[in-house]
């Protein structure tokens, strides 16, 4: 994890961030003290049980047309194997 001083994350926030999505959290201090860390949003959730769980995912999923099914009448020929 890459430490940063304040006013040298402030100055150059883009890259704080971009290395944050690349890299990994960034370690921001203030006056010389551990003050914050910055990580991706899916880190975040992640660390912080955000994620959506499978069952609300398929709940939530979108709806298609009604899939319609039907079984031929046709007679199941034998087959020699």
């Amino acid at each position: 994890m890459h430490t940063w001083q304040l006013q040298e994350a402030k100055s150059r926030f883009s890259e704080v961030v971009e290395l944050s999505l690349k890299e990994g959290p960034q370690l921001v201090t203030r006056r010389g003290e551990e003050a914050v860390v910055i990580l991706a949003v899916d880190d975040y959730r992640r660390l912080s049980g955000q994620l959506p769980r499978l069952k609300d995912c398929l709940l939530n999923a979108p709806r298609g047309e009604a899939l319609v099914l039907e079984r031929s009448t046709e007679v199941i020929r034998d087959l020699a194997l």
